[in-house]
């Protein structure tokens, strides 16, 4: 009889919430979950166990038994308070030793800063030493040493949530950097929505005629050639931090990221899916943290699409619709050397979309928080906080909507020559760091030309003198552009569009917009 991997010593359980235990035994033999004098019991059935304990108050210091027979498991330090998974790519991954003012967060860290982390394994198919690797992992208190890898945005998030709650808050890392919304969802998401199926048709191409055996060969080749390269790529920026990703490539030969696609490449649709969230999974938690959408700007188009299966998914295979699922929109950003395409601007108008159209979901608003030609920005502590203020408004009730949420786009309507901007989250009105530039209008013809605007409460005054008919507007309607449009709550206003997609919005010369 065994535990599923990631119940162990000092981990924290979800408070007032049914507490879900489960593992795997013999068949027919009784198990028993004994947590601070609660006993419930399951039976094992084919091959599988799962016990639900009552709902409990935040507690430490916890021993949690499990017994089946003779057998008898013991877990020590428990902590009941709240549980948040940190799904997504690379920015949710970024480790806090590595973000800008992580060394010396890491110097302050002990236990008592309430954060626990459970980092789920990286695996990218199930062979034999799947279930070793599993085992590999376990919850980890707060200290220097400990805390190296665990997820920057999630550290400071839970931090906040920890000392204005009181409680312990545990953080189960679910992430890989690069991949694709599509490899977090079970199949059924990809082959029940038809605008999905290109990520299945393109793997099935990828892979067509390949055994498993020479999919593996040929992984395990890329990996050693790029293993290589990347140490090669690090001393070059060593000794010439200067060089491009270009003559960087000149010189040492082409990275071959991400690979050849094929059952062990971790990007492959659905995969990890089955190999990291569902060893997670039912495992009671608070709600999701999901910082992703850079891997999907190629298919920005269907990406509402893959955001709300995703949801879905997750709410279905936890058993709660209504679970929590706080979302971080895209920052600004493009490589310096490349023109602004605007892909990015429809994947974060899809995460707005999403967020707009589905209940029980929060939006992380951080336009001002990208960087020219850095895909990895260093400084994550707006980000966890902007996330802390969603579930402090919309999960925990402990502040206003509009101290939580940026300011947003509502409606617009024609008054003259003036476009009128209704938003919401900004009853007191604006704040400016700088011009406010990014603002555009478009005339019938479609031209663009940037705008003067009026800021008022919950209504900004756009004019521009080649518009004298307006019929659609857009803000930060760029991958990268500045942004200097704040409401008074300090949050920034989220990049918008008026007019529907395919309207025909142009660029004229004098227009700085990057138009789809």
């Amino acid at each position: 009889m065994r535990a599923a991997a990631i119940f162990s010593d000092r981990m924290v359980l979800q408070r007032e919430k049914p507490i879900t235990v489960w593992g795997d035994g013999a068949e027919g033999r009784c198990v028993t979950v004994t947590l601070g004098g609660v006993c419930a019991s399951g039976v094992v059935s084919a091959g599988k166990w799962r016990v639900t304990l009552p709902p409990m108050p935040a507690a430490d210091n916890l021993t949690m038994t499990i017994a089946c027979g003779a057998i008898e498991i013991v877990f020590h330090e428990i902590a009941v308070g709240e549980v948040w998974l940190c799904g997504g790519q690379s920015n949710m991954e970024f480790e806090i030793r590595n973000e800008q003012n992580g060394k010396a967060l890491l110097e302050t860290l002990t236990p008592e800063c309430g954060v626990r982390y459970f980092y789920t394994p990286k695996q990218r198919m199930i062979d034999d030493g799947f279930e070793q690797m599993l085992r590999s992992t376990a919850w980890q208190t707060a200290s220097p040493e400990q805390a190296q890898a665990w997820s920057a945005v999630g550290l400071y998030f839970a931090m906040e949530i920890a000392k204005k709650l009181g409680v312990t808050v545990g953080l189960i890392g679910c992430n890989w950097g690069g991949t694709s919304a599509s490899c977090w969802v079970s199949r059924d998401i990809l082959e029940e929505r038809g605008s999905l199926h290109p990520y299945l048709s393109e793997y099935a191409a990828a892979v067509e005629g390949k055994t498993e055996a020479e999919m593996i060969a040929a992984y395990d080749e890329y990996e050693a050639y790029q293993t290589k390269w990347y140490e090669a790529y690090s001393a070059l920026m060593q000794t010439a931090p200067e060089t491009t990703w270009e003559a960087a490539q000149a010189k040492l030969g082409a990275s071959r990221y991400p690979g050849p696609m094929g059952i062990k490449n971790e990007c492959r649709p659905c995969g990890l899916y089955e190999t990291m969230l569902r060893q997670v999974c039912p495992y009671t938690l608070r709600g999701f943290l999901f910082y992703q959408g850079e891997s999907d700007d190629c298919k920005p188009q269907t990406y509402e699409t893959l955001l709300e299966g995703l949801i879905g998914c997750w709410r279905r295979d936890w058993e709660d619709p209504a679970l929590p699922f706080l979302n971080v929109q895209l920052p600004m950003f493009r490589y310096a050397h490349d023109p602004d395409w605007g892909h990015w601007c429809l994947i974060r108008e899809a995460q707005m979309r999403v967020y707009e159209k589905l209940r029980h979901t929060g939006l992380a608003v951080i336009p001002d928080c990208g960087a020219l030609d850095d895909l990895h920005p260093a400084d994550k502590a707006p980000v966890g906080h902007r996330l802390a203020l969603q579930a402090l408004y919309m999960v925990y009730h402990r502040i206003p909507e509009e101290a939580a949420c940026a300011p947003m786009y509502r409606s617009s309507y024609v008054q003259g020559h003036t476009m009128v901007i209704e938003t919401v989250h900004a009853s007191e009105g604006f704040r400016l760091t700088g011009a406010p530039s990014g603002f555009m209008l478009a005339g019938a013809d479609g031209k663009a030309y940037p705008a003067s605007a009026v800021f008022g409460r919950n209504q900004i005054l756009l004019t521009a003198e080649q518009v004298p008919e307006p019929v659609s507007a857009r803000y930060a309607w760029a991958n990268y552009a500045p942004v200097t449009v704040f409401g008074m709550n300090g949050l920034p206003l989220a990049p918008f569009r008026t007019d529907a997609a395919g309207c025909g919005w142009g660029k004229s010369a004098e227009s700085t917009a990057n138009c789809t």
